[in-house]
């Protein structure tokens, strides 16, 4: 019997006889060896895409999470108790929670800004920390800082009003330090050059000494206060918005400076003052005298509302009866309504004004209506008028 495997034929591993495999197989896989279905591979491929994705963008949150994550989440640094020790701490007028915290911290008084700051957002009266000079302690928790700031009479520091002359400042200065009268006023004279008057003022400190609030510390004299105040006041008045105001309205920077104090001595609300202030800048226009009081008051060391026919012939520079024009100096220190008048006076061509009663200024272009209402001041002043004391002569 001829053996299948040796004879000569078309056997399986013949060469030229076809290869069994399977059915529509590619060539080269071996038997049993299924081709995989393109659309699965498809599939597959398409699934690993989305997971590497979403992998991907769970990383990617991971870390804007752990980067941006808010740092309030976190409680913020804080000490426990109310301290110990001693420190002193100035709060300037205008400072920040955020400002004051950071000196808070700077000074070891409470361990982080963000403590104090979050202290100060959590009471009704966070923001109403007054200027001064403050003993504290070190390592105070953030609420215990902020409790002894929220009290004013902790406040170490010396307010100026609205209006006050120099010499009215210089005597709240004598007192606050605990100085012999007279003693800022020299020093006022002696270190003119040391204020940091600008070259308008030509040494003249009325209308510099700007009126705020300035702490007072163990190392305050009274040239350190007087700079304080130039410093803030030359802040306020500095800029091409004064140099702009005051070209629009024909005077030098100086003179917008004079303009407000008369403002502020004229008139008690920033609507008032802006009307003075158009006053004033209408009647320079057209070269009329001010004839304005309050310049003999101040010219006089004194504050009235009455001015007598002698008074309008006082020999004096500030005397706008007798001299057009603005007086050579301001004759206060106006404040930062008085100053926005000057900058900003109201619309109108009043001439004249005349506080008939308190509450009651009135403007008018009109002679013969200023006549009508000088009248009916006179008349007020006549039913209110205080008796004289008991034992006075009889005017």
């Amino acid at each position: 019997m001829t053996d299948p495997y040796t004879a000569p034929g078309l056997t399986p591993g013949h060469l030229g006889a076809p290869v069994l495999e399977p059915e529509g197989a590619p060539p080269g896989l071996p038997y049993g060896v299924e081709p995989p279905d393109p659309e699965r591979l498809r599939t597959r491929a398409a699934c690993c895409l989305s997971v590497a994705g979403l992998l991907g963008v769970a990383m990617a949150a991971a870390l804007a999470l752990f980067v941006l994550w808010p740092e309030g989440e976190q409680p913020a640094p804080d000490y426990p108790g109310g301290g110990t020790g001693q420190v002193q701490v100035s709060v300037a007028q205008g400072a920040s929670i955020t400002q004051i915290g950071k000196t808070l911290t700077a000074e070891h008084v409470v361990a982080s800004t963000r403590a104090f700051t979050e202290a100060a957002a959590k009471s009704p009266a966070g923001d109403n920390i007054h200027p001064g000079t403050y003993t504290l302690k070190e390592k105070m928790s953030a609420v215990s800082a902020l409790n002894v700031l929220l009290d004013p009479s902790n406040a170490n520091a010396l307010t100026i009003p609205e209006g006050w002359r120099s010499t009215q400042v210089f005597a709240a200065i004598d007192t606050r330090l605990g100085l012999k009268p007279g003693t800022t006023a020299a020093a006022a004279e002696q270190h003119a050059a040391e204020l940091g008057l600008p070259a308008d003022a030509a040494g003249h400190l009325e209308g510099y000494l700007y009126p705020a609030t300035y702490a007072v510390t163990g190392d305050s004299t009274p040239l350190t206060l007087l700079q304080d105040m130039v410093k803030e006041a030359d802040g306020n008045l500095d800029g091409p918005a004064v140099a702009d105001a005051a070209g629009a309205n024909g005077v030098s920077p100086y003179g917008l400076l004079a303009v407000a104090s008369l403002a502020q001595a004229e008139a008690d609300n920033p609507e008032d003052m802006a009307r003075v202030a158009r006053v004033v800048y209408n009647r320079l226009a057209k070269k009329m005298p001010l004839q304005l009081d309050s310049t003999i008051n101040y010219a006089l060391g004194r504050s009235t509302l009455t001015t007598t026919q002698d008074d309008t012939r006082l020999d004096s520079p500030f005397n706008t009866y007798a001299h057009p024009g603005l007086p050579p100096t301001p004759i206060g220190n106006p404040g930062r309504d008085a100053l926005r008048a000057a900058l900003h006076p109201a619309d109108g061509d009043w001439l004249y004004f005349v506080t008939v009663r308190p509450g009651d200024t009135r403007f008018t272009d009109s002679e013969e209506q200023q006549r009508k209402n000088v009248e009916e001041f006179n008349a007020y002043r006549a039913q209110h008028a205080s008796p004289p004391p008991a034992g006075s002569p009889s005017p």
